[in-house]
């Protein structure tokens, strides 16, 4: 027979709050080592593990008052290490925004590492991985919906 949970006094219930705190603080510092991680990427990571939904909330906080979390560094990071792919700018924001980043920081974050020079070139990347032919009419309406930027478009299409 398995016995009923015992009670415990605030202060005890305070003490295996933060043991617990701690436990999954550990695990989360295990896995931003390994790499930036997204507050709510790693939410999940820390549930899937055995973490209470209040102790999760908890060391996210914490992370966050310390800078060792910060979904607008992880947005930046991601975007640079998927620039070569060719991906758009619209498919940026939207991936970004799938992994909890909510749409203002993930537009923040393009704007950041989208300087003219880098959107340009991801524009020749993206018209040569999806075979975009620019001869098109509705090719630049097509870049436009894609969310490259007006001033990258004139510089294609006039030099």
């Amino acid at each position: 027979m398995i016995a009923p949970d015992k009670d415990y006094s605030p202060e005890e219930e305070a003490s295996r709050f933060n043991a617990a705190c701690d436990l999954a603080e550990k695990a989360a510092l295990r896995l931003i080592a390994r790499a930036e991680q997204s507050c709510l990427r790693l939410s999940v990571k820390l549930e899937r593990k055995g973490h209470k939904s209040a102790v999760v909330k908890e060391v996210i906080s914490r992370l966050l008052d310390r800078d060792l979390l910060n979904d607008e560094r992880y947005a930046r990071l991601w975007i640079r290490s998927r620039l070569s792919q060719g991906k758009s700018p619209f498919w940026l924001r939207v991936s970004l925004e799938k992994r909890g980043i909510d749409r203002n920081s993930a537009e923040k974050a393009l704007k950041t590492i989208l300087d003219p020079e880098t959107e340009y070139a991801l524009l020749l990347t993206y018209i040569e991985k999806t075979s975009i032919s620019t001869a098109d009419k509705l090719a630049r309406a097509r870049l436009k919906s894609e969310a490259f930027s007006s001033s990258v478009l004139d510089r294609y299409y006039f030099f």
